[in-house]
């Protein structure tokens, strides 16, 4: 508390990251005494890109390296005038998802809630370069590295800025947080920044999904599926987009689908078939396509909304399930950590 009226801290925070600027002096209607003592507390420094690639399609991928050394990755996927950030909530994930790259890295730390908006305030700064064609992020997914409801403090703090007049503006629909089914934080998420939720659900029953998404052992897909309706019964409009990675012979046959409908028929849902993105070693194959339009049109035959997520950056290891970074190794001490809600490193 620098003793300051509270529109004071609404200026910096426009200035940061309505503006993006990076240097104390551009905030001309500060003045500059309050500068210099922000100056002595605080400073303005992003994460440190370590690369920069662009696929074929344009979508672009950053390794942005964070405190201890540690490397994360950020993605911004354009589509007309729609363009989607995908950012990561943690080092590493501690969930074990066997169709996803991220898992095999460990787990080593949660993000900060600077390290979260710096990911947001990164790229707005790196699409927006001279001589080149400004991009805007008109939509953030929390679908990078990490679980984000197992960092759910330092996930809600970043979410306040983005829906913040004064950060980046966006609606709460345009944001969506993706969790594997970390039920106990589904209310607070609610109550405290209710956006849209997106559930990795992969499988229809609680046998195959317990091999798929260990953490289904302990919030089997009933309560998994109770909570979901939760989340949206105050809203008759929002609904909750199911993830379905289509895996060749393992998720992807007609009675999984007709399964799957059964199981959706009460939820207010939209599906969203992603056709699994090979990473190397992986235990899994890409269904085909044949198999996995057959499998959508058994979904909507039975009235639920469903899409095909359409691959996007698979030539720079950009697409869903494929991204790695660098986990720094620590004690084991992290293998023992609860999964419970906001669990800090």
């Amino acid at each position: 508390d620098m003793g300051e009226k509270r529109f004071r801290a609404a200026q910096v925070l426009q200035w940061l990251h309505h503006f993006g600027v990076d240097d104390l002096n551009a905030m001309t209607n500060i003045s500059k005494s309050l500068r210099a003592t922000i100056a002595e507390q605080a400073m303005i420094a992003g994460p440190e890109v370590v690369s920069d690639h662009t696929a074929s399609d344009g979508t672009r991928k950053w390794v942005l390296r964070m405190a201890g050394g540690s490397d994360i990755e950020t993605v911004f996927i354009p589509d007309g005038n729609r363009g989607t950030l995908c950012i990561s909530s943690q080092v590493g994930c501690q969930l074990n998802c066997t169709f996803c790259s991220t898992a095999r890295q460990g787990f080593n730390r949660n993000l900060s809630t600077a390290e979260i908006i710096g990911q947001v305030w990164t790229a707005r700064r790196l699409l927006d370069q001279p001589d080149t064609r400004p991009q805007a992020v008109t939509n953030v997914v929390f679908m990078g590295m990490g679980e984000p409801l197992l960092n759910l403090s330092a996930v809600t703090d970043a979410i306040d800025i983005m829906l913040d007049d004064h950060g980046y503006g966006l609606s709460r629909r345009r944001v969506t947080v993706s969790t594997a089914g970390v039920i106990p934080a589904f209310a607070a998420l609610r109550e405290r920044v209710p956006v849209s939720l997106a559930v990795s659900l992969h499988a229809p029953t609680d046998e195959l999904r317990n091999q798929l998404v260990p953490l289904n052992r302990k919030y089997p897909i009933a309560q998994l599926l109770a909570a979901c309706k939760t989340y949206v019964a105050e809203e008759s409009r929002q609904k909750v987009t199911f993830e379905y990675a289509m895996l060749r012979g393992i998720n992807d046959q007609p009675s999984h689908a007709r399964t799957l409908a059964k199981l959706l028929q009460k939820v207010p849902a939209k599906i969203n078939l992603i056709p699994f993105n090979p990473f190397p070693d992986a235990p899994y194959q890409r269904s085909d396509d044949e198999t996995i339009l057959r499998f959508q049109q058994i979904l909507i035959t039975a009235g639920l909304i469903t899409t095909i997520r359409r691959t996007r950056g698979d030539d720079i290891d950009a697409a869903c399930g494929q991204l790695v970074g660098k986990v720094v190794p620590r004690q084991r001490r992290h293998n023992s950590l609860e999964l419970r809600q906001g669990v800090h490193a």
